[in-house]
């Protein structure tokens, strides 16, 4: 990012474009470098913060369409565009179209000014003449291809479109284009509910039941999350509720041993000691020592005594675990389409090519981790992704390659989630059909 971020020389525009740039042109995660940049320019007012989120957030979202646009009315394709220039019509364009706040001539103003500031003089008259165009035009502006109108990859329109009904893939796809809503899970050990609520709503947050069970809300008026007592006394933890359907749906009782084989940042594997209720033990493996300390941290803050974390490669067999857990969590790295609505740049560099090779690595770790369940004992596959190769497809070859059999799970994930498959030991979760992530849970029993 461009140096010099003191009060007088960066605005909330500038920090934008240098965001865009590290998330779209360097390949940057946007989750990370919305957080750290928001983290180092501290000092910026809550509006500004607002704004270079949402703009940040938005243009990502809408990409694909804002190029559809932006080729429409441009002399130059955006592939000739130097990459400033590029991002720069990029955030104006989300502006104009999305903003209704910002009155369309100051957003034009700004661009203009900004492309000076970074030395594009001679562009000028460009950057201001396709934002004032479409500006003129933005009320005329239809998008006859739904690819481009819900701004995602044609080959994912047409993979869900091929495995979903049309008005599910619409309602997934519009509820990935809108606000998504924080949702945590609250520590019933470490305070009553009552308690956490008064201390939310004394901090003017709105809390409102999730409808799944009386431990998940969501939480609404939250501007830092750090700063809340219900977090800082570790009575709240962020959690969405399609990560917490995978730990209900294990059933786990007082006493076990379970193993989360790929378990960073923690979510899940702290949920889950939290339901052991200090009984047994929940060991944390990552492959890298920079994830496993991000969960440690966390185990530390929330003072939990029943959670180890290990460095360990879940494709590389630890003989000492064999047969000897309860419980194994399999939340295996995915193609990520499930979290479109909270990492839009996902969908900016999926491939069909990488979500084969990712279904193959899934596979690869199930035939190493499934060894570690006792005869009896239980194992989750799960994802964040809507794919049936990555989900279904592994699901049934695990069934045919392994000594296991599916368990019946209904009840267990709540009474607003009936579907069949629960019967058969999994559920595929929708955004737009359920109040969360797209998400993929199957529970097997070792047979005995």
């Amino acid at each position: 990012m461009t140096k010099g971020g003191e009060k007088n020389k960066m605005n909330a525009r500038e920090l934008t474009l240098d965001i865009l740039l590290e998330i779209v042109e360097r390949g940057g995660l946007s989750h990370v470098v919305l957080t750290q940049a928001l983290s180092k320019y501290q000092y910026l007012e809550k509006q500004d913060r607002a704004f270079i989120t949402r703009v940040t957030e938005g243009t990502l979202e809408y990409l694909i369409q804002i190029d559809d646009v932006i080729e429409r009315y441009s002399s130059v394709k955006l592939s000739g565009m130097k990459p400033v220039i590029r991002t720069l019509l990029r955030m104006s364009v989300y502006q104009i179209l999305y903003m209704d706040r910002i009155p369309d001539s100051a957003v034009c103003n700004e661009a203009v000014k900004l492309a000076a500031k970074r030395r594009f003089f001679g562009l000028k008259g460009f950057v201001n003449g396709v934002l004032r165009a479409i500006s003129r035009e933005k009320g005329r502006l239809t998008f006859p291809d739904e690819s481009v109108r819900y701004s995602i990859p044609r080959w994912i329109y047409d993979m869900w479109m091929e495995e979903y009904p049309q008005e599910t893939v619409r309602g997934m796809l519009q509820a990935f284009l809108e606000k998504r809503r924080l949702c945590v899970r609250c520590r019933g050990s470490k305070s009553d509910p009552g308690q956490i609520r008064d201390s939310l709503s004394r901090q003017g947050v709105v809390v409102e039941d999730s409808g799944y069970g009386d431990d998940i809300v969501f939480l609404d008026r939250v501007d830092y999350l750090e700063k809340l007592e219900a977090f800082q006394k570790g009575w709240i933890q962020i959690q969405d509720l399609s990560s917490a359907m995978a730990v209900r749906a294990a059933g786990p009782r007082k006493g076990w041993r379970c193993i989360d084989v790929c378990g960073a940042p923690g979510g899940k594997s702290l949920y889950l000691a939290d339901l052991l209720e200090g009984t047994g033990m929940v060991e944390v493996r990552d492959i890298s020592q920079r994830k496993a300390d991000l969960i440690q941290e966390n185990v530390r803050r929330l003072g939990y005594a029943n959670v180890k974390v290990r460095v360990m490669d879940a494709l590389c067999e630890d003989e000492q675990s064999v047969e000897t857990a309860d419980l194994v969590l399999a939340d295996l790295h995915c193609s990520g389409l499930g979290v479109l609505g909270r990492k839009p740049d996902i969908k900016l560099r999926a491939t069909r090519e990488s979500m084969e090779a990712l279904a193959g690595l899934q596979r690869d770790i199930l035939s190493v981790v499934w060894r570690y369940v006792k005869p009896g004992g239980i194992l989750v596959y799960s994802t964040c992704t809507i794919s049936r190769r990555e989900n279904e497809e592994n699901r049934a070859w695990f069934l045919k390659q392994f000594p296991f059999e599916p368990v019946h799970i209904q009840g267990r994930l709540g009474e607003r989630i009936r579907e069949e498959t629960l019967k058969q030991g999994y559920v595929q979760l929708l955004p737009g059909v359920h109040p969360c992530d797209g998400f993929f849970l199957a529970v097997f029993r070792r047979r005995e």
